[in-house]
């Protein structure tokens, strides 16, 4: 921490900052330049958060150097990780493809949304049990017989299951179901619902909230974190801003900026950021290039009869293009796609 003090502070103010420094138990070190005077802090930073030295006379402006986030950040992990679920790595050698329905359904739309998943390079299956909607009245999961439908679907076709936790209390419930658990965008801050997920043992995929910065979602990470589980996944999944042509605006520089600030694998949402099918894939395609280490795609057998998300959904079509882009433009950029468990040909 880098304290600023102002053209015109005296010594005494000089002297009142470094001795309130130094019986908090820190060092100040006096740098006097032509013009400014700046005082470095080395100790316990979130002490020295508390002092309130902003508001001491002479102070200009108090710089925090070192990050919050300790456990999630490059600075103390300096290589990047991995996370593996149910066995399929997330991480920055490979581009791991995560799709499925939006919504559970019923078994057989479940089913046949996991195998058109599947065929197009799918390595994990996303599929939401419990939905948080914005509206009451919409659709809000079928709960415990969602995930019972999901764990059937993943004997099936051998595809590890990702899917929502809207409620700390139902942590343990769908934990026992799921492989990964993912924290939506309504409950980035749910601080409650994110220590609880640390401390279950399960990975966690961790999406952006709509109106979070960078360090905001960084830091609710570091909630996971702090509770002992490191196996957490970023995913960029659009931001709220004044535009109304997509559901959300795709934040692309969020990717190599959480890969610069953390060691966390980093995916992209180009279902819910684009809000619309014909963005999905060049979206993906952004997502990619970029140096995402994975994308989640909503997928439905039926999206014109899909109990939610059905305009952002891919069908067959969509499914041999998105499988074209997934084999062909990892390797470009020095990444392979994760192989997909026994998957049937997409139909011609």
């Amino acid at each position: 921490m880098v304290i600023v003090m102002a053209p015109e502070a005296t010594e005494a103010d000089l002297t009142a900052v470094v001795s309130l420094v130094e019986t908090a138990g820190g060092d100040a070190f006096v740098s006097r330049g032509v013009n400014r005077t700046i005082v470095g802090l080395v100790g316990d930073v979130e002490q020295f958060g508390s002092l309130n030295l902003r508001g001491m006379s002479g102070v200009a402006d108090v710089v925090r150097i070192s990050v919050p986030y300790k456990l999630v950040s490059r600075e103390n992990h300096p290589d990047r990780s991995v996370v593996r679920v149910g066995g399929v790595p997330i991480g920055p050698d490979t581009m791991t493809l995560i799709a499925g329905p939006c919504a559970v359904e019923t078994p057989e739309q479940t089913l046949q949304a996991a195998q058109m998943a599947q065929a197009a390079g799918a390595s994990l299956l996303r599929g939401g049990a419990f939905k948080p909607r914005t509206s009451p009245y919409a659709f809000q999961g079928l709960g415990e017989d969602g995930l019972k439908i999901l764990a059937e679907v993943r004997a099936e076709t051998g595809m590890p299951v990702v899917t929502e936790v809207v409620d700390a209390h139902d942590v343990e419930l769908v934990a026992s179901y799921a492989d990964m658990l993912q924290i939506g965008t309504r409950n980035a801050q749910n601080f409650a619902l994110l220590q609880a997920a640390g401390e279950v043992g399960r990975p966690v995929l961790l999406k952006r909230g709509m109106s979070g910065t960078i360090e905001e979602w960084l830091m609710a990470a570091e909630y996971i974190a702090q509770r002992g589980n490191l196996d957490i996944v970023l995913c960029e999944r659009g931001i709220r801003t004044f535009e109304k042509a997509t559901r959300n605006t795709l934040d692309i520089s969020a990717v190599p900026v959480a890969q610069r600030l953390s060691h966390l694998p980093v995916i992209v949402d180009p279902s819910h950021s684009g809000g619309h099918r014909d963005l999905v894939l060049p979206l993906t395609r952004a997502a990619i290039a970029v140096g995402a280490d994975g994308v989640i795609i909503d997928v439905h057998p039926h999206p014109e009869t899909a109990l939610c998300d059905g305009p952002q959904a891919l069908v067959d079509g969509d499914l041999r293009e998105l499988a074209r882009l997934a084999r062909e433009l990892p390797p470009v950029f020095g990444r392979s796609l994760t192989p997909a468990t026994n998957p049937d040909p997409l139909p011609a």
